[in-house]
């Protein structure tokens, strides 16, 4: 395991925008080959459902690579579902992203994170206020949103139930005086009931990487969508309309299903169709 750093709030390597937030960490601790000064590097917080659906997994992986892309750090809990998804799509960019824990940090929580945490740490950070060796508790994990919050310039919630814990994240965000924004979601789904709540009360919506840069001030960078075979290009044109199933695809172009999944695998090598569950979804363009 890579050595466990220690930073204290003393510490000129400690993040300003942390240590200006009501209740700061006395220290941090951290694993992972990142420098202590990543967690002052401009950094936004995607955070939502850890039961989330397939859409919030889609939407979730994209703004985490397109918030890296755009050269920002990605700061999320390691959770199962939306927090997860952020990670992966950032590291998918090729930029660092910040996990941050309810326990100590060298524990891999979920255990079905370790691998994503591995990989986390090999150019990012995995921190916790809380001493290697602490155990996760259910009241810990409210607290260390405190700091996913505290490190942001802005937080996005991409799906959340109405007492989700990523609204104790916007809410500590809003009583800092920082940008929240938040994912539309279908008006009868649970999974939206927070989000679209957070829109009620003025949040940002965010329908595109695009309005999180927008929200800080950033200049988008030139799109650039990745190139894609004859098939691939008609079929993610199809995908664009919405969701379909390789079946339904082949169908509807009139192509073999196998010429269909071929193509299928290509568009998602490319980061353009998230496939889950059988279904293909296009993903939002890129900034």
């Amino acid at each position: 395991m890579t050595e466990i750093r220690r930073i204290r709030r003393a510490d000129p390597t400690f993040p300003a925008l942390l240590a200006a937030i009501h209740d700061p960490p006395s220290a941090l601790f951290l694993r992972g080959s990142g420098s202590p000064t990543l967690l002052s590097e401009p950094s936004v917080a995607v955070v939502g459902a850890r039961s989330c659906s397939s859409y919030g997994r889609a939407v979730g992986r994209m703004l985490g690579r397109e918030l890296a892309r755009a050269g920002l750090v990605v700061v999320s809990g390691l959770a199962r579902g939306i927090d997860g998804e952020a990670h992966r799509g950032a590291l998918e960019a090729g930029g660092t992203t910040v996990a941050v824990l309810g326990c100590g940090v060298d524990r891999d929580y979920p255990a079905a994170h370790a691998e994503l945490a591995r990989r986390i740490c090999e150019r990012g950070l995995v921190v916790s206020e809380y001493e290697p060796g602490v155990e996760p508790a259910p009241w810990r994990f409210p607290a260390r949103n405190r700091i996913i919050a505290g490190l942001a310039q802005a937080t996005v919630v991409v799906e959340a139930r109405e007492r989700s814990g990523a609204l104790i994240t916007a809410d500590f965000a809003l009583e800092e005086g920082r940008e929240v924004l938040a994912v539309p979601g279908e008006i009868t789904s649970a999974l939206s009931a927070g989000t679209n709540a957070l829109l009620r009360l003025g949040a940002t919506p965010v329908t595109r990487a695009e309005d999180v840069l927008d929200a800080l001030g950033i200049a988008p960078r030139a799109p650039s969508e990745p190139e894609v075979g004859e098939t691939a290009a008609a079929l993610l044109a199809r995908l664009r309309d919405g969701a379909l199933t390789g079946d339904e695809l082949a169908r509807a172009s009139g192509l073999d299903p196998a010429a269909v999944s071929v193509a299928l695998v290509e568009l998602e090598l490319a980061g353009l169709v998230t496939l889950d569950d059988g279904v293909a979804r296009a993903l939002p363009a890129s900034v």
